[in-house]
């Protein structure tokens, strides 16, 4: 508790008679005061240490995504000395929002589409990319945009948009103690672990998912161009694939 909550220590003028039901209280009064005291020093002291954890965790985690785009780099340019072609990673990592409503849709995308908790427009949420999920979206790919995000957009959604779900409640990201209660167990105590865990697609990030709440989305800053077809048809439209291009249109929708 706030040192200004804590119990103030009562005192009484020298040489007055104090009765016994009085002197009890103010006993009990000073035997509170001081163990709140120690309490609110002792949280104060853990959350100092778990804020240098996590400052130091973040800096971990920037040094690592740092000496991955150096080792991409160097590939690429030894690709190049050489005279050969350098494939670049798969992706492990997809951000899926809903672009269309619930009039005229049929009964199979509907339950896809409840199944990856994406029941609103402009809902989104971030999955793996493996073959059960490819397949899940072939068959809601005409009501759905998504592609490949990069950190950037990965942390702020969950920046800015970001919410916990706690006792089935939506609750905003305000605090690492929020995160701490929920997913303590899995060693994930701050934000930028859930923004590393999501996108490194760690062993954690199943528990990651389920415990955000999927990101409510505002619509894109200068409108959609054609909902009816596909980005990758020659006319061009919106839903379907969009690979690297998916973090333009979140920027415009967060």
């Amino acid at each position: 508790m706030a040192e200004r909550y804590q119990i103030s220590k009562d005192t009484v003028s020298e040489g007055a008679a104090v009765p016994e039901l009085v002197k009890l209280k103010l006993e009990r009064n000073a035997a509170l005061a001081e163990e709140k005291q120690k309490a609110s020093a002792t949280k104060k002291k853990d959350r100092a240490d778990q804020r240098h954890s996590l400052k130091m965790r973040t800096l971990k985690y920037e040094k690592d995504y740092a000496s991955h785009q150096r080792k991409l780099v160097t590939l690429r340019r030894q690709a190049k000395v050489d005279g050969n072609f350098f494939v670049e990673p798969e992706a492990k990592l997809i951000f899926v929002m809903r672009i269309v409503g619930i009039i005229k849709l049929s009964p199979k995308p509907r339950k896809v589409l409840q199944l990856l908790r994406l029941k609103q427009l402009h809902n989104g949420v971030f999955l793996k990319v493996n073959k059960p999920i490819m397949n899940m979206l072939k068959l809601i790919q005409p009501y759905v945009a998504y592609g490949y995000p990069t950190l950037k957009t990965v942390r702020e959604l969950v920046y800015k948009r970001g919410y916990g779900k706690v006792n089935k409640q939506r609750i905003p990201l305000s605090a690492n103690e929020i995160i701490s209660e929920t997913l303590g167990e899995h060693d994930l105590h701050g934000v930028e672990d859930l923004v590393h865990e999501i996108f490194t697609v760690g062993p954690k990030f199943k528990q990651v998912a389920n415990f955000l709440w999927p990101f409510k989305l505002s619509a894109p800053k200068g409108g959609f161009i054609c909902k009816r077809h596909g980005f990758c048809e020659q006319r061009g439209g919106d839903w379907g694939n969009r690979e690297e291009l998916i973090n333009d249109l979140i920027g415009r929708m967060n």
